[in-house]
């Protein structure tokens, strides 16, 4: 697949090559500019990240929420939206919740519901 402009990252599939061109002005000796430069990046795949492989400490942006629609409604009455940013504070020992910060609330949660939640590291 073969994509052209400035897109996110996240969004992109795993196998895209993204083409642009780059913003640079080139002199010649002439004096007269010219910019042709094409620049092509590959995008390697990330590996899944979720909410609960995060480490303490870890700051990241939620990309998705895949969970069934009561655990998504509550979520989202909680603040957890695309695109915000989101800092894992602590995790309790043997499977317990993780402790998170969205803005200024602190919020608990299961780990089941952790890992329904797809981030990106900042």
């Amino acid at each position: 697949m073969i994509l052209s402009g400035v897109s996110p990252r996240w969004l992109l599939p795993a196998n895209a090559i993204f083409l642009h061109r780059a913003h640079k002005a080139y002199a010649t000796k002439a004096g007269r500019l010219w910019n042709n430069a094409l620049t092509v990046e590959i995008f390697r795949p990330m590996p899944a990240l979720t909410l609960a492989t995060l480490r303490t400490g870890e700051i990241a942006t939620i990309v998705s929420i895949h969970a069934e629609e009561s655990l998504h409604q509550r979520l989202l009455a909680l603040g957890f939206r695309s695109g915000k940013r989101i800092e894992l504070i602590r995790k309790a020992s043997f499977s317990g919740p993780l402790q998170v910060r969205i803005g200024t609330t602190d919020i608990l949660l299961r780990r089941n519901e952790a890992a329904k939640i797809k981030v990106c590291k900042t």
